[in-house]
């Protein structure tokens, strides 16, 4: 999977996330998803499990910590760094 195919994915479900929580509004790539209440810890759960069984990255490693999926931004980085 490219890094273009796996971020578009992430989006895609991320937004989806947000529009069935009833937010319909625009979202930029720097917005707080989950420290803002956007999202919940069941949709973080779910964004991890799609970064792990859709992407294939590992996210057991001891350096890896949940505020860093925050944004999209974040999200993207962290799809860059281990595709």
């Amino acid at each position: 999977m490219t890094k273009v195919s796996a971020v578009a994915i992430v989006r895609e479900a991320v937004l989806a996330m947000l529009a069935e929580r009833g937010h319909r509004g625009a979202i930029s790539d720097h917005d707080s998803l989950f420290f803002s209440g956007k999202l919940d810890s069941m949709a973080a759960t779910e964004v991890l499990m799609l970064l792990e069984r859709e992407i294939g990255i590992d996210l057991a490693d001891a350096d890896f910590d949940i505020t860093q999926l925050d944004t999209l931004a974040q999200i993207e980085g962290l799809i860059g760094a281990r595709v």
